[in-house]
């Protein structure tokens, strides 16, 4: 929680029973539905914790290189445990994907 509030300068929000976001985004589906999202956050789940780089990795090679352990699906970084990866990375890498999505959705609802 400590590296996402410093990042984002946003406060916790839950999402659902387990996902903590941070900064919110609306977005219109092909049914021309409205819907909004957080723009990064993370579930602390059993088996890992699940950051969500909304995103997704396909700019942030170089970052994840130096990342360390960890696997990715399609906008989730799923990390065993905080010390398999560099911090500092990982604060440049959830700073570089918030940026990304202001430029995206300037409005943050």
């Amino acid at each position: 929680m400590d590296i996402f509030a410093k990042v984002t300068k946003r406060e916790a929000v839950l999402w659902g029973s387990s996902i903590i976001g941070y900064g919110r985004y609306c977005y219109q589906t092909a049914d021309k539905k409205t819907h909004q999202f957080m723009r990064t956050g993370f579930s602390p789940r059993k088996q890992n914790l699940a950051l969500y780089i909304m995103v997704g990795f396909n700019e942030f090679e170089e970052q994840l290189q130096q990342l360390g352990k960890y696997k990715t699906g399609k906008s989730c970084l799923y990390i065993n445990k905080l010390s398999d990866v560099d911090q500092h990375v990982l604060s440049k890498l959830i700073q570089q994907s918030f940026d990304e999505m202001a430029r995206r959705y300037p409005i943050d609802v």
